[in-house]
């Protein structure tokens, strides 16, 4: 009986996985340590398939959609395995429908996975405040619809053209893959490799799960025609494989639709499916050529890939790119630079000024406000747009009305200008009220499905479907299916040009914006905002010479060929709030091309710009004001305790450097804010007072929920946060800090 199990098929696929397809493996590591919550949590990757979201709701349909795309990843793992290795067992040729029955033998591995994520998920969300725990029965049987129909589908197509021996000889169809050629000339050199090869399975798993023998005659059989039967296996699963690469890119043309874009983590299986099958494919038709193939493949890839069809770049939308580029020289940035440049740009944020400081009575010295909200995803935006309606609630909207200057990067910017868009149309339609909870859903609501299904049937292959936007045609990537998405959420409000804000920013009507992004050519900031401010690009009055490095750049003034007033707004929100591979870096018409990323690599708290701001009108400010509240909106501590650490292991010590840089970055910034905030403090003609506001759930937990039973996730630096994670950044507002902070804004603007 030992001799039969050890020996039995699946035991001895298991082991040729083990000693053959490691990489096949990986995929099924990687994705168990991704749900065991052990890679890319910060990133909330894991609740991508713990808490899938399809239509904006975590549904028994989602959790369906999930079980399709788990099938058709467990089927490109059988297909992949099934054309490398089959041919090794012969025996298969000879039982009924044989590729199901290696499917079956072939199943300890996603098995093992699909008891890890059932479990997972069920646990998950018997912990996810979920109104009742039926609901998770609902989603377990979603899930478990969704695996059933795929495999039914999959497997009865196979139960119908897969033939065994004994039936694929006894009509006509010998006659039909005669003629596929390639198929069979390739099965037949693979047969020369393995023909004296001694066969290990003496047992194996029939489809009613019982172990049978293997036929001990199959030496009587012809060769030739047991590989036949293998032929015509293979023959079917090439046309899955095309069916599905096909229908990928089918859907891509459909790709706006709401009801087609998957959950982000179902768009991810089908992905890694697509490449499981390539790598059979090549494996098969290549064998020992596979490598050299690939890496012939991966050099003319890239050497094409600076050619115009397949390179072309994503685009900031709005703007004109059929106009020669502007230069990008040290010459030309040090002509934005000019002093009388400086003095316009001053001029006219002085009167911007003036028109902020005539909202007050005459006689007044009003507090001056700016806010600086920190990036960080979805998260951040959420907190910032949180904690401006909290303030704004407390202070009868008097510290808004006080408001000049918004700074911050990424999602605190995001945050920022739809509190200040709301803000903008309730001051002409009193029935908008800028503190309804409303908008915290359509702020938190799912951004992520489009982007990722726009990456996996769009943006992989040749992009080709382009758009107008107030006229000028750009193609879509997954930046557009970003701003679509952003721009359904929010009921398309921010759905303007840059120069829409002149007039209400100049009235001081609402408080200026400087959208920033980091130039990713030299590190300098492209602020984007519909007043040129040149002056936060060198010192105070440009006197220092032209061995200054002028540290920002000016988007209306360098790009003013281009119509930079038409940007659209939502696009000047993405370019400050671009995340690596997920939102493209856009490259700008300029020569060399400009290219963008996210300003928090700079500055993620937004504090030196408001800092600057405060450096260059220090005179008016000291004159004309009470003195400045500086509002700081933080999606981190400040401050933490030092963590306790242990020896580091090899691998840690080599990847160590890496991850203390990333840990870090924040804290690096956060001790030069520091330095400058309290150089400013002491040198400035005025009083400055900053109040910060923490997104903490930590000590949330500790200070309001101890004793209970209930836990505060933090949330992860995503574009879609669960249930439980929206919880918490609402919550945050109640940690004993967060309250301080406000009783002292309500202390500087009390309720009359």
């Amino acid at each position: 009986m030992r001799e039969r199990i050890l020996f039995s098929f699946p035991v001895q696929l298991f082991l040729l996985h083990l000693r053959k397809n490691l990489a096949l493996l990986l995929v099924w590591l990687i994705l168990a340590g991704v749900i065991l919550e052990q890679f890319g949590v910060v990133l909330g990757i894991p609740f991508l398939f713990l808490d899938p979201e399809y239509l904006h709701e975590v549904s028994w349909l989602s959790f369906a959609l999930m079980g399709v795309g788990l099938a058709v990843l467990t089927m490109a793992f059988h297909m992949t395995t099934y054309i490398l290795d089959g041919r090794q067992f012969k025996f298969l040729a000879v039982v009924p429908k044989p590729f199901i029955h290696f499917c079956v033998n072939n199943s300890v591995i996603p098995l093992l996975f699909y008891l890890v994520y059932t479990i997972k998920f069920i646990v998950f969300q018997l912990d996810n405040d979920l109104p009742s725990d039926w609901e998770v029965l609902e989603f377990y049987f979603g899930f478990t619809l969704g695996s059933i129909v795929s495999f039914g589908l999959i497997f009865g197509y196979f139960s119908f053209t897969n033939k065994d021996f004994f039936i694929l000889f006894a009509g006509n169809l010998d006659k039909r893959l005669r003629n596929v050629r390639l198929t069979r000339a390739t099965v037949l050199s693979q047969y020369k490799e393995i023909k004296n090869k001694k066969d290990q399975v003496i047992t194996y798993l029939d489809l009613g799960l019982r172990l049978r023998d293997v036929r001990p005659d199959l030496a009587r059989f012809d060769a030739q025609k047991l590989l036949r039967v293998f032929d015509q296996n293979h023959l079917n699963l090439f046309l899955i494989q095309s069916f599905l690469i096909l229908f990928v890119l089918f859907l891509g043309f459909f790709k706006e639709k709401e009801i087609l874009q998957f959950p982000a983590a179902m768009s991810a299986t089908l992905l890694l499916s697509i490449l499981v099958m390539l790598v059979g494919a090549l494996s098969f038709w290549l064998r020992s050529w596979a490598t050299l193939v690939v890496v012939l493949m991966l050099f003319l890839v890239n050497y094409f890939s600076n050619f115009s069809f397949l390179n072309r770049p994503h685009e900031a939308f709005g703007i004109n790119y059929t106009i020669d580029p502007t230069p990008y020289t040290l010459a030309k940035l040090d002509s934005l630079v000019h002093p009388d440049t400086l003095t316009k740009d001053r001029k006219n944020t002085l009167q911007i000024l003036a028109n902020w400081k005539s909202k007050f009575p005459n006689d007044s010295l009003p507090k001056l406000v700016l806010v600086a909200a920190s990036g960080g995803g979805q998260r951040a935006a959420l907190w910032t747009l949180h904690v401006l309606q909290t303030i704004h609630k407390a202070t009868a909207g008097a510290l808004t009305k006080h408001t000049e200057l918004y700074t911050g990067a990424s999602g605190g910017v995001l945050g920022e200008a739809f509190f200040r868009e709301i803000y903008l149309r309730s001051l002409t339609d009193p029935k908008i009220d800028p503190t309804d909870p409303e908008f915290l859903d359509q702020l938190s609501a799912d951004n992520l499905n489009p982007i990722i299904f726009t990456l996996l049937v769009n943006d992989l292959f040749i992009r080709n479907q382009r758009f107008e936007y107030r006229g000028y045609s750009h193609l879509k990537d997954r930046g557009f299916a970003f701003e679509n998405q952003l721009n359904s959420n929010t009921r398309s409000i921010l759905d303007k040009p840059l120069i829409a804000y002149k007039k209400p920013e100049f009235d001081a009507q609402i408080p200026l914006l400087p959208v920033t992004t980091l130039v990713t050519n030299d590190g300098r900031k492209l602020v984007i905002s519909p007043h040129s401010m040149s002056y936060l690009g060198t010192s105070r009055m440009g006197k220092t010479g032209p061995d200054e490095k002028k540290q920002s750049i000016d988007f209306l003034r360098f790009f003013a060929a281009h119509d930079p007033g038409n940007l659209r707004f939502l696009s000047a929100l993405r370019m400050s709030a671009t995340f690596p591979f997920i939102t493209p870096n856009v490259e700008l018409p300029s020569v060399p091309a400009m290219e963008t990323m996210d300003t928090g690599l700079s500055d993620n708290f937004g504090i030196q710009d408001a800092l600057r701001f405060l450096y260059v009108f220090q005179d008016w400010i000291a004159k004309n004001t009470g003195g400045v509240v500086l509002v700081s909106i933080r999606d981190s501590e400040k401050s933490t305790e030092i963590p306790q650490t242990e020896p580091p292991r090899i691998f840690e010590k080599i990847f160590n450097p890496l991850k203390n840089i990333y840990i870090n970055w924040g804290n690096v910034q956060t001790i030069q804010n520091e330095v400058l905030y309290n150089y400013m403090n002491e040198s400035m003609p005025f009083e400055m007072e900053r109040i910060e506001f923490e997104y903490a759930p930590e000590k949330v937990q500790v200070q309001e929920l101890s004793g209970s039973q209930e836990t505060m996730q933090r949330a992860s630096l995503n574009w879609r946060l669960t249930a439980k994670e929206k919880k918490s950044i609402i919550s945050s507002i109640e940690s004993f800090e967060n309250k301080k902070a406000l009783d002292r804004i309500k202390e500087i603007f009390p309720l009359n």
